[in-house]
């Protein structure tokens, strides 16, 4: 399941006029049935929503008071969110002739008031803020709201906000809705909230709920999955510049990165573990050989001397901020597909309980999922979303486990062998390929599309702040190096980075400079071995330049470099 979690506002979404149907509540207790967890989020006091609402077991968590307070409908308990409103900010409300009612956290009242309530908090210098549900007016602490709530009941859940789905009608719902995964709005909302939703109902009310829970049940919305995109991984962008980017589709996509070694796995891995750190989706890497060892964003169990401990690493997987990269190098290659086989059916557990890791990504996996590897049926799930499978090998790798990919990337010079590979595997025909990928791109084939596109991958930062490294100090091979040659072919000075440039662009005489200058052989190495077109287009203009001396040229061209490579941080 991707979305575990069904939150919903009370009145004008579940309730009509503060009345739940029978229709709605029965439909609920199937969501509930299916393991789902059933969260209601409401800006009324708890016992006025007690007085009014009988069924608050059909409900795991309680977020009343707009956010300010949390209630367990089985146990009873009672957490407030936040700190009590002051008592001088009452007074002062009651000087003013302002009504309004007190809950734990929560003052409230209702329009036209909210002028009075603005001005008590100006004249007190308060830190709060009003919200408005419709006629109704809310006082809070400025870091409470509907969002915050939820957060509290997520996390006391171990539940993550990309496995919600949350519906509301009003004001008061905007951070609410989202703040989940997919935000939705009932046909009778305010505008301004369909505008927010990712998807609009076409019922009112609780007729939407019941629809909206339907089709949870029907298809876990993946209908939806091309609306929701506020929390998308990017792979790349077409090199044929059609519109838009190529998505990676959270729980739906199993994904194969294949490749030759030094062909740009790492590279194309790295882009899409940056982001997903970055958007808080947790993932769980298997890393036979400690490649990953140094990413940040997760904490590390194993060393090179240190075997991981399986029941910590579950552990840490129970918080849905945690994101864990397993390091089998203190295991002997033998042991480690053992090791996994066991550790697997723990993390699908894991998942199957919480929708999380979001992510399973396992490096050598025709290692650890070896041809001879074959899912237990009661371990692993008829479709296996959420994965990502890297290997040099496509042809050794279990049948399987690639029977679930629909998403393939391949890089480097051997791509188009590699696709062929993996269509062979699992019985489908490659569609005939026009190119191989150069550096920084990969074929990516959605299996169920007609055919492989080439993509200029999406780098993470830690990778080009990488690459920025050695092209500026590292060793860049015979045929990349740029050479100092001179107009008479006097010469041959090997620069085989770009301090190596610099120090000898200082030291040759102006005519081999001007030589190289002229024939924008600068610009021209910038683009083809640095891959760095702004460099290059930025060199380009100053070689074009007929009114720049030598001194002027090589300064400016050694300024440009020190400024994007070799300048301090």
């Amino acid at each position: 399941m991707r979305y575990i979690a069904f939150a919903t506002d009370y009145d004008g979404t579940l309730a009509a006029q503060g009345n739940a149907a029978e229709a709605t509540l029965r439909v609920l207790d199937k969501v509930k049935a299916s393991g789902r967890k059933l969260i209601l989020v409401t800006g009324r006091h708890l016992k006025d929503l007690q007085s009014v609402f009988p069924r608050l077991d059909l409900f795991e968590r309680v977020v009343v008071e707009n956010g300010a307070l949390l209630y367990d409908p089985l146990t009873r308990e009672q957490r407030a969110l936040c700190e009590p409103p002051p008592e001088t900010f009452l007074s002062l409300l009651r000087q003013l002739g302002v009504p309004f009612e007190v809950g734990r956290g929560i003052v409230s009242t209702w329009v036209p008031h909210e002028v009075a309530v603005l001005d008590a908090i100006r004249r007190l210098a308060l830190d709060l803020q009003v919200t408005f549900n419709k006629g109704a007016v809310m006082v809070l602490p400025s870091s409470v709201n509907k969002a915050t709530g939820l957060k509290a009941a997520l996390s006391s859940l171990q539940l993550s906000f990309h496995n919600t789905v949350a519906i509301g009608d009003a004001e008061n719902d905007h951070a609410f809705i989202s703040s989940c995964e997919c935000g939705v709005a009932v046909a009778n909302a305010v505008p301004a909230l369909k505008d927010r939703a990712d998807v609009q109902m076409k019922s009112e009310n609780g007729a939407a709920v019941a629809q909206l829970a339907e089709q949870l049940l029907e298809d876990d919305l993946a209908r939806y999955d091309s609306f929701v995109s506020r929390y998308a991984i990017v792979l790349g962008a077409p090199e044929d510049n059609s519109a838009g980017q190529i998505r990676i589709s959270p729980y739906r996509n199993s994904i194969l990165v294949a490749g030759a070694s030094a062909s740009g796995k790492s590279t194309a891995v790295a882009g899409i573990l940056e982001q997903m750190a970055e958007q808080d989706y947790q993932f769980c890497l298997i890393d036979p050989e400690g490649d990953f060892e140094h990413f940040a964003g997760a904490l590390s169990f194993g060393t090179t001397r240190e075997r991981p401990d399986p029941e910590t690493i579950i552990k840490a997987l129970e918080s849905p901020d945690r994101s864990i990269i397993v390091n089998l190098m203190a295991l002997g290659m033998a042991e480690r597909p053992k090791y996994f086989a066991a550790l697997l059916p723990r993390i699908l557990e894991t998942r199957a309980k919480t929708a999380r890791p979001h992510w399973i990504v396992i490096d050598e996996a025709h290692h650890l999922l070896p041809t001879s590897w074959s899912p237990a049926s009661s371990t692993v799930p008829h479709t296996l979303g959420g994965t990502i499978l890297i290997t040099v090998h496509p042809e050794h790798v279990s049948s399987a486990a690639l029977s679930f990919v629909d998403m393939l990337v391949a890089t480097g010079q051997t791509a188009p062998e590699a696709l062929s590979a993996f269509a062979k595997v699992v019985g489908i025909r490659v569609p005939a390929l026009q190119t191989t990928p150069d550096t920084g791109q990969a074929l990516v084939w959605f299996t169920r599309d007609s055919g492989p596109r080439l993509v200029r991958i999406h780098a993470a930062k830690a990778e080009r702040r990488r690459h920025r490294r050695n092209y500026a100090e590292g060793e860049l091979s015979p045929d990349q190096s740029f050479y100092f040659r001179g107009p008479e072919s006097k010469l041959h000075l090997r620069a085989q980075n770009l301090i190596t440039f610099q120090q000898l662009a200082e030291g040759v005489d102006d005519d081999t400079w001007l030589f190289h200058l002229r024939r924008q052989d600068y610009s021209r190495w910038f683009e083809d071995m640095i891959k760095d077109p702004d460099l290059a287009k930025a060199a380009a203009a100053i070689e074009q330049n007929p009114d720049l001396s030598a001194i002027d040229s090589r300064d400016q061209i050694k300024e440009l470099i020190h400024s994007r490579y070799t300048a301090p941080a």
